[in-house]
């Protein structure tokens, strides 16, 4: 009976990996079709047009890459735009940089924003919103973050269509030497590429914060960002989703490109992932009545989609571990390894075919991700222990997910490694 059970569980799960494989593959090309075809046809933006940009940059304890960060935007093409940097109660050098900074460049609108309690990164994200910035489109950008010279650019071109309201950016590791550092790299890359098929599907609903825009009034519109879940970048953007996002879009970006720095370390690496998750779920719980909702302001492929999946993406991460059991139970019996080599081989051919249209990489790079794809489904398999463990954690501490348990309002920056030297190709 257990094995019957583990083998429909494993059909059922196959099954669904496998298609959604080739929705992220089919929907990748034809993004890039629909893109190639928007940029041949659209008119040149007048100048008197152009709106401007806040970019804001919360910071805490961030010395080792604020000024890197502030070199990317005020080198940024765009040049409409205002820097705020809300300093969050700061222990170390970041404010005197910045104020360093600002003095090192008076013809440029830099400000420095100071809070002396820490309270989180929403906080310090409403504090700029209500008190300083007064573009008309919003950027918000991690402190640690490197932005594209065109990334601004790029950005302000979507809202030419006035039913987006927000857009995520391309965000990409940092180059790293460890093994963790390109773990990271290949998740990003093969993770943003899947927003090309949520964005023309219009089923995107997260946002995340590095390098993220929205209209200024959608923000006024959803009370800005909320401080009552650990991910503050998806309870906004779901929050902006709740409108109905036939008329307020999110959409993806793949021109507005941003390099962030990876996790330099495992335990560093279980606390983002649980984080993350445990945020995710938060919001998703906040905003349960999307699950499945008939109502003309919404896209099905989002309420009848793409939140079902979210929730059934967690519980298949919880029975992963079974059927991978079940799997190597099954070829250790029959003394034959095909079904592992069918998945190896699957999973490094879907890494090559990740890796050889990006629009980002050099014909250099791309050779040296292809080399290293075929170790990477093995070194995959550590992502979905933490996973695993993210999973479990979130579930012992169900009361927190329903908003009932105590909610964390300061935050505390990871290890950064402040490398200066950043390639874009």
């Amino acid at each position: 009976m257990l094995l019957a059970f583990l083998f429909y569980l494993f059909i059922v799960i196959s099954v669904i990996d496998i298609l959604h494989l080739g929705f992220y593959l089919i929907g990748a090309n034809y993004y890039d079709m629909k893109r190639f075809k928007a940029s041949s046809q659209r008119p040149r933006r007048a100048r008197g047009l152009r709106p401007l940009v806040s970019v804001l940059i919360p910071a805490h304890n961030e010395e080792k890459s604020i000024v890197r960060c502030l070199d990317s935007v005020r080198t940024n093409t765009y040049r409409k735009l205002e820097i705020i940097v809300i300093d969050d109660a700061s222990k170390d050098s970041t404010r005197r940089l910045v104020r360093q900074y600002i003095a090192a460049h008076p013809k440029r609108d830099i400000r420095l924003m100071y809070k002396q309690k820490n309270g989180g990164k929403a906080n310090a994200l409403n504090h700029a919103l209500r008190h300083g910035a007064r573009g008309d489109i919003i950027m918000t950008l991690d402190a640690d973050s490197v932005l594209h010279k065109n990334s601004i650019t790029n950005a302000v071109r979507y809202y030419d269509d006035p039913r987006v309201m927000g857009v995520a950016a391309n965000v990409r590791v940092l180059d790293s030497l460890t093994i963790l550092g390109l773990l990271q790299k290949f998740e990003y890359m093969i993770g943003y590429r899947s927003k090309k098929f949520f964005s023309v599907t219009n089923s995107e609903y997260i946002i995340g914060g590095v390098a993220s825009t929205y209209r200024r009034s959608v923000l006024k519109q959803v009370g800005y960002y909320s401080d009552d879940s650990l991910t503050e970048d998806i309870g906004l953007s779901l929050k902006v989703a709740s409108l109905g996002n036939r008329a307020n879009r999110l959409v993806y970006g793949v021109d507005v490109l941003a390099m962030t720095e990876g996790v330099q370390n495992f335990k560093t690496l279980l606390r983002q992932r649980y984080r993350w998750k445990m945020g995710s779920m938060q919001s998703l719980f906040k905003h349960r009545e999307l699950l499945g909702k008939r109502d003309a302001n919404f896209s099905r492929m989002l309420t009848y989609y793409r939140i079902p999946m979210a929730y059934l993406g967690e519980l298949i991460v919880l029975l992963e571990p079974m059927v991978i059991g079940f799997v190597f139970y099954l070829c250790l019996q029959a003394m034959n390894p095909a079904m592992v080599v069918g998945a190896y081989m699957t999973i490094t051919l879907y890494l090559i075919w990740n890796i050889m249209p990006d629009e980002h990489m050099n014909l250099v790079r791309k050779l040296r991700m292809i080399g290293y794809a075929p170790i990477m489904y093995f070194l995959m398999y550590t992502m979905n222990v933490v996973q695993l463990y993210a999973g479990i954690r979130c579930l012992l501490n169900s009361r927190q997910i329903r908003g009932k348990g105590n909610q964390r309002t300061t935050w505390v920056s990871p290890e950064r490694a402040g490398q200066t030297q950043v390639q874009f190709s």
